[in-house]
């Protein structure tokens, strides 16, 4: 893994329907059915470390932090197991939950279930865009790469066979399904962004769930985020696209880090702490990958009871570059592909970045400063 770098009249359509759909995908791990989220239990000393009693808390005794259990997602994962950002927290303690897709990940982000998350591109966008800019910033990067089509090779023999086959992503609307959808379309291909139906059908399943149904034969290919892609590679599946091929320089942001309006305002001491940890994660992951995959795998086996073999941990943690640049400039992009997909109409993203303390803490670093591609505050 390597370091790398006005508001519409109608926002997303069906809107509503959405969020019901987000409702109802159940987060990952063993405690799905709890809250929007499920909080780690076996290791939640050791990826959620207690504040430390001997040191001063900051402005909140609590922040509450939210990601998904994917290698995407390696920095909060890591930095929780290693309690890097509980060193940078001091007497702030830490609450975790993990989910399985953004769309529920915003909807707990609104209602205050979390502060903070570590989160894809699309849904970041919907959520701005959806409160007109009330709800959320993106404060850093996270994550660039690791998503991938992968097809059963006796059913798709190519990118040009897809008519017909059946697809999965992990949820409607979230950063896997509209890019899945824009290339869809850019190939000529119709489908309705609601329901799946079209000359492909685009099936929405957990990301947990898809390897069973892909070894199954319910699915043709999937359109998914490591691991489940190397998994699906594990389970006889084939690469027909690897998505960072469709972006220039091979830079796209997969993973970027989000925080309530409301909590940067209030805490923005516990903000900067939290990227003071996500910056130091991201160094140490560099330099220490080895350790690093072990501490992802330990995760993962806590959040699904089994742990990655070598042959798809490896490929699934090469796969994704870290980097605290949130590469803004891919996120206009990204948002013409919702809109190109049906699920955004145009939209305005001025005021979504607010990278003022990740530069306070790249350059307290002695890293170069990030820039927001003209989308910052207003």
């Amino acid at each position: 893994m390597s370091s790398a770098q006005s508001t519409p009249s109608r926002t997303i359509r069906s809107s509503r329907r959405l969020i019901a759909v987000a409702a109802l995908i159940p987060v990952i791990g063993v405690l799905g059915a709890c809250g929007y989220g499920s909080e780690k239990k076996d290791d939640s000393k050791k990826a959620a470390p207690a504040a430390n009693a001997n040191k001063k808390k900051l402005s909140a005794s609590e922040v509450k932090i939210g990601y998904f259990g994917n290698t995407t997602h390696a920095t909060p994962i890591v930095g929780l197991q290693e309690g890097l950002f509980a060193k940078e927290l001091g007497g702030t303690s830490v609450k975790t939950q993990v989910f399985n897709a953004g769309p529920a990940e915003i909807e707990a982000l609104n209602a205050g279930a979390i502060d903070i998350g570590w989160i894809g591109p699309s849904p970041s966008i919907n959520g701005y865009v959806k409160s007109k800019g009330q709800s959320l910033k993106i404060i850093s990067g996270s994550a660039s790469g690791g998503v991938s089509l992968v097809v059963n090779p006796k059913k798709i023999k190519g990118l040009d066979d897809l008519k017909g086959k059946r697809i999965a992503t992990p949820q409607l609307g979230n950063t896997q399904d509209v890019a899945l959808l824009n290339y869809l379309a850019e190939k000529g291909l119709k489908v309705d962004a609601q329901t799946g139906k079209g000359d492909v059908k685009v099936i929405r399943q957990d990301n947990k769930e898809i390897p069973t149904s892909f070894q199954r034969g319910d699915l043709d290919g999937a359109w998914v985020p490591e691991p489940t892609a190397s998994k699906l590679v594990a389970a006889g599946g084939k690469v027909a696209l690897d998505e960072k091929t469709l972006w220039k320089d091979g830079k796209f942001v997969i993973t970027n880090v989000i925080v309530s309006q409301k909590f940067l305002k209030e805490h923005p001491d516990v903000v900067e702490a939290v990227l003071r940890g996500s910056v130091k994660t991201n160094a140490w992951i560099t330099a220490n990958p080895d350790k690093a995959k072990k501490d992802i795998n330990s995760a993962l086996e806590t959040l699904s009871g089994k742990a990655l073999p070598d042959e798809v941990l490896d490929p699934a943690f090469k796969n994704v570059q870290i980097t605290n640049d949130p590469l803004a400039s891919t996120l206009q992009q990204e948002a013409d592909h919702g809109i190109k997909a049906g699920l955004l109409d145009k939209v305005d993203l001025k005021g979504i970045y607010d990278l003022t303390l990740l530069n306070k803490v790249l350059k307290a670093e002695g890293q170069p400063e990030v820039a927001d591609a003209g989308l910052g505050a207003k």
